[in-house]
């Protein structure tokens, strides 16, 4: 099992470390075994979030999204993405952009710093948004109950998730955005990109998630009348056909998980340049980490383990308000990613332990009631 889902990581790493060292010597190859854990540790959560979506899909979806899925991740996300971030904010042609990574390292990663505030602004709002209308949902298992149960009851206030996104992108505007951190130490005003970055990112969420959301509910319907259209075709001996609009949901969410792993990897792609500004070792580390990260998320689907730890998500979700607000203040102040990783971390492991207490206090108090019922039976 765990070679069928990790086989083609350990071969990516295999490769990724032989190219590191072909490329620069041992240097490389250490920067790209740091980039690579880097990037696992940051983007766990991602896995967890990803897995409560992903176990929604078919096998089909599954492997696409293990297959061009990793392509987007990889090449989209961890090599196209840092040179269009420096295309547009240097207002240079992609080929130049190219070759000023290539060529002018230093000055390349001076721009994707510059670039930061919009990136952390996109990305925070898009992870929010995550956070917020997770914790505003009623659920039937809560984890910490004294909060998510207050919380649930405000939730049913409509559209508060989108408020108070907006109340917290107008804060950081006028607050962390007067005074962006910039290359060289120096801070300037980026209020006005910082609020249409963050909008964007608001509404890129209302967009994928609205779509997702929506094939859901009509998949969910479609299946609740799919048992009397097979009794109904196979009476008239007639051929089942195939469900269209199963295919549009997992599209959906495929489109939804691919936008969730590039809001992921912001911090990800922005914390390397503290380790190298090396365009290529940096695809090459950050590409091993997002292979883990995929096939972790496939591990956890069909090991059931979000069924059986069931707060890991709850855990997972507030990792992810955690990064959200970590971003936002990034636009000042430089946080060390390995605090942001440990957050995530510390979160998910909580989550964990308190699913595995849960579990201990479920089988030992079926364990008691068995017994009791021995007894009963034997009097």
């Amino acid at each position: 099992m765990v070679l069928k889902t990790f086989g083609w990581s350990f071969a990516v790493t295999a490769l990724g470390l032989v190219a590191a060292f072909l490329f620069g010597g041992w240097t490389a190859f250490g920067i790209v075994a740091i980039l690579s854990i880097l990037e696992i540790s940051l983007s766990f959560d991602n896995a967890v979030v990803n897995a409560g979506i992903l176990k929604k899909m078919n096998a089909f979806w599954q492997k696409i999204f293990l297959t061009i899925g990793i392509l987007i991740a990889v090449f989209g996300m961890r090599l196209v993405f840092p040179v269009v971030i420096v295309a547009i904010s240097a207002q240079l042609g992609p080929i130049e952009a190219v070759d000023l990574a290539l060529s002018d390292k230093d000055r390349y990663q001076e721009l994707v710093t510059d670039a930061h505030p919009a990136i952390a602004a996109f990305g925070g709002m898009f992870l929010l948004m995550i956070f917020l209308d997770f914790i505003f949902e009623d659920r039937e298992i809560k984890w910490l109950a004294w909060l998510e149960r207050p919380l649930a009851k405000l939730g049913k206030v409509d559209m508060l998730s989108v408020c108070i996104a907006l109340i917290i992108l107008l804060i950081s505007a006028m607050t962390f955005a007067t005074h962006a951190h910039q290359h060289g130490g120096a801070h300037v005003d980026k209020a006005e990109t910082v609020l249409l970055a963050g909008i964007a990112g608001l509404v890129t969420y209302m967009i994928v998630g609205g779509l997702s959301g929506y094939f859901e509910d009509k998949l969910e319907e479609e299946e609740e009348h799919e048992h009397e259209e097979e009794e109904k075709a196979a009476r008239e001996g007639k051929p089942k056909s195939a469900v269209a609009l199963a295919g549009k949901a997992a599209f959906f969410m495929f489109l939804y998980l691919e936008v969730l792993d590039a809001s992921f990897s912001f911090d990800g792609v922005i914390g390397a340049f503290a380790i190298t500004n090396d365009i290529v070792l940096m695809a090459l580390g950050l590409g091993i980490g997002a292979m883990y990260v995929r096939s972790l998320t496939v591990y956890l689907v069909r090991q059931g383990t979000l069924d059986d730890y069931v707060y890991l998500e709850h855990g997972a979700h507030y990792a992810i308000g955690a990064l959200a607000l970590i971003l936002l203040v990034t636009i000042q102040y430089e946080i060390n990613e390995i605090i942001t990783g440990l957050i995530g971390v510390v979160l998910i492991g909580a989550s964990f332990w308190s699913s595995v207490r849960r579990n201990k206090r479920i089988a030992a108090a079926e364990a008691q009631a068995g017994e009791k019922t021995e007894v009963s039976s034997g009097v």
